[in-house]
């Protein structure tokens, strides 16, 4: 099915609040990458190894994934924003927990708890953007607000690896708490619930709706290409930190000064995918964002194989990548979720668990076995970027 396909008309009317939009959608990437530059800090921290470590981030990527199921239905059924709400509190105790956490295992756990709750944001805002908007529409304004939003993310590691050399990694989690209690605060005060189409009667767990949807070949094909394109990131989360600081011998802060060059490009991709949706559509958006994500997994695969080591071999390639998914996944949300548009909320958590969820089993597998293959993750990752691109291009023939 061609992503042209008519969309329902936007059911609520009221005025988008963007500032909210983006603080809410960037709770949960806040988070995420604050944390990355401390990682490796913590195997001497708590005595444990590269692996369990890993799963700091794992976990919290397969908390993100899981819960995304839980918000769709729950909105769909009792509106967007108390289920905001209710997970902007438990981001805030889960943060708390963490900066108090005494073993990795309450660290991990805190974790999880953690990304419960961010992951209110991540897929509320989505959806309140599809309550607003048209389909084409939606993708535009989809591609501003993470544009803006990715700021936040860009300047986390930054951020997270000067508190944890200053003070420790338990720093950045009492700044995530003060963060999330703020846009806690506003969310209260200014956001009105844009879900106009409640469904009293929606049960939690929508297997029936779910097996449907993954009957769906539009469905399924753009779900997968965003999956696969996000899984090219998530393995960098892994590899990144582990070649710069462990393998390289650069400190957190380094880390988080080029990390600013992903950051960018993703930013720049979001902006001209809000730029031009309208006018190429969401097909010719995607396959572009494809094209340019295997270019830059490409030369990153070619840079880590034949042996260079400064960090704009690392990281340069991967501002390329994240230019490509910056035009992808926006617009394949956009269009994975336009197949059932009475049931937003519900294809939007679909579509982020397998996102999220394959994301995590990537960038767990990379993290354990680049302890003795430090080359893995550039496989992984342009594996990753060829699947998103053919997983389009079957979809756009049918």
């Amino acid at each position: 099915m061609n992503s042209s396909t008519a969309s329902a008309a936007p059911v609520a009317k009221q005025r988008a609040p963007y500032g909210l939009l983006i603080a809410m959608a960037a709770i949960g990437p806040l988070a995420m990458n604050m944390f990355v530059p401390s990682m490796p800090g913590l195997q001497s921290t708590f005595q444990a190894s590269s692996g369990v470590v890993q799963m700091t981030l794992t976990v919290y990527l397969a908390g993100l994934a899981i819960c995304q199921l839980i918000y769709g239905p729950l909105s769909d059924r009792y509106g967007r924003r108390p289920m905001l709400l209710a997970g902007l509190a438990l981001f805030i105790c889960a943060s708390i927990m963490c900066a108090l956490s005494t073993s990795i295992e309450m660290l991990i756990v805190a974790r999880g708890l953690q990304a419960v709750g961010g992951a209110a944001g991540m897929i509320l805002s989505r959806a309140i953007v599809r309550d607003l908007f048209s389909r084409e529409q939606s993708a535009s304004v989809l591609g501003y607000i993470t544009m803006a939003w990715v700021l936040a993310p860009m300047v986390a590691p930054v951020i997270g690896g000067t508190l944890d050399q200053w003070f420790s990694f338990r720093a950045g989690f009492w700044v995530l708490a003060c963060i999330g209690s703020l846009v806690f605060l506003t969310a209260l005060a200014r956001l009105r619930e844009t879900n106009q189409s409640l469904q009293p009667g929606a049960s939690l767990i929508r297997t029936r709706l779910y097996m449907t949807l993954l009957k769906n070949r539009s469905f399924l094909g753009y779900t997968a290409t965003i999956s696969f394109g996000s899984a090219v990131f998530f393995c960098y989360l892994a590899v990144a930190p582990f070649i710069m600081v462990t393998v390289r011998g650069y400190s957190a802060i380094d880390y988080g000064i080029w990390f600013m060059c992903s950051a960018l490009g993703y930013m720049a991709g979001n902006f001209v995918s809000g730029r031009y949706s309208m006018r190429l559509g969401n097909d010719r958006m995607i396959r572009i964002g494809n094209l340019l994500t295997l270019a830059g997994a490409a030369f990153l695969l070619v840079f880590g194989v034949t042996g260079f080591t400064h960090p704009s071999t690392l990281f340069l390639p991967m501002a390329l990548c994240a230019f490509g998914n910056g035009l992808t996944i926006p617009n394949g949300i956009t269009a994975a979720i336009s197949v059932d548009p009475k049931n937003i909320g519900s294809g939007a958590g679909l579509a982020g668990f397998l996102q999220i969820g394959l994301g995590a089993l990537a960038s767990q597998g990379v993290g354990y076995l680049q302890g003795t293959w430090t080359n893995i993750g550039f496989w992984v990752m342009a594996i990753m970027a060829l699947a998103a691109a053919l997983a389009h291009r079957s979809n756009a023939r049918q």
